[in-house]
């Protein structure tokens, strides 16, 4: 079965919830309360979901790393996949409150190690509830699976698709494209409520990633293809590079494309978080 490996809608996944390579995961997560997610999860969540941390289980957030949500270790997300019992053939769902920001996140980390049967439910938990679909307040239960399904020695990110700041600049200067997933007024550097600085990689074009959805759900492909189609005009998905705040909303830009049929595009894991830490790098305002 060649599986999901972009969006799955509510309807579909309610009637494949007992399948037993299924994982489920419910990346519910906001910047304003850290705990308030997981919260949720223990209070009602989609059955046998488990629950996976943006920073405790998405991102490496030890002192040496770049950006608010640094980009995580193979043998970190090893450990994590070997914790909810998914294994190379597992079908992996992610969640999160609507919009899909933070499960594009993991749908993107899986994708970098690899793992092609991913996808992200389209709408979110928001969806799943306002359709009256079952939830449970019970939590996963992984016994059995808590084995070392993955090798950390035998695997390694796609190093071509994850840029760090010099690849970013490299990339710019031979023609590459970087797209912002950035609120308008957070490129344009009007406002900046996370960063200690306001403004834009110089010669970055922004495309925020709401602009991908409506009533919370994903854009058609064929809306998305020509939207992505405007933006990029003769460049390739692999002249592409996203990149937001922390590396985070990018994934929503890139399963978006990957939804287009625009495949391969990279991301700026520090994003602008990262870029920002060394002060000698030149800021952009405005347009």
């Amino acid at each position: 079965m060649a599986g999901w490996t972009t969006l799955v809608q509510a309807e579909t996944l309610a009637v494949a919830l007992n399948r037993a390579d299924l994982m489920v995961l419910d990346c519910r997560y906001t910047l304003l309360d850290q705990n308030a997610g997981e919260q949720a999860y223990l209070t009602s969540h989609l059955p046998g979901a488990a629950y996976a941390h943006l920073e405790r289980d998405l991102a490496d957030m030890t002192p040496s790393g770049d950006g608010r949500h640094p980009w995580p270790t193979v043998a970190q997300m090893v450990d994590r996949l070997s914790r909810w019992g998914i294994g190379p053939t597992t079908q992996v769902i992610a969640y999160d409150d609507g919009d899909g920001a933070i499960a594009a996140r993991l749908w993107f980390l899986l994708r970098a190690l690899g793992h092609q049967k991913v996808a992200v439910l389209d709408g979110g938990w928001a969806r799943w509830t306002a359709l009256g679909l079952p939830v449970s307040s019970s939590p996963a239960s992984t016994a059995g699976q808590l084995r070392a399904q993955y090798d950390a020695a035998q695997l390694a990110f796609d190093s071509v698709r994850l840029f760090d700041a010099d690849g970013v600049e490299a990339h710019l200067h031979t023609g590459g494209m970087l797209i912002d997933a950035r609120a308008a007024p957070r490129f344009r550097g009007e406002e900046e409520p996370l960063d200690r600085v306001a403004g834009h990689v110089p010669g970055a074009t922004n495309r925020p990633y709401s602009q991908n959805l409506v009533e919370g759900r994903f854009k058609t492909p064929m809306q998305l293809a020509e939207e992505f189609r405007a933006l990029l005009g003769e460049k390739s998905a692999a002249d592409v590079v996203a990149m937001c705040g922390s590396g985070v909303t990018a994934c929503h830009n890139l399963l978006a494309m990957e939804r287009a049929g625009f495949k391969g595009a990279g991301l700026y894991t520090g994003s602008w978080s990262g870029w920002i830490s060394d002060v000698s790098r030149p800021i952009a305002i405005g347009t």
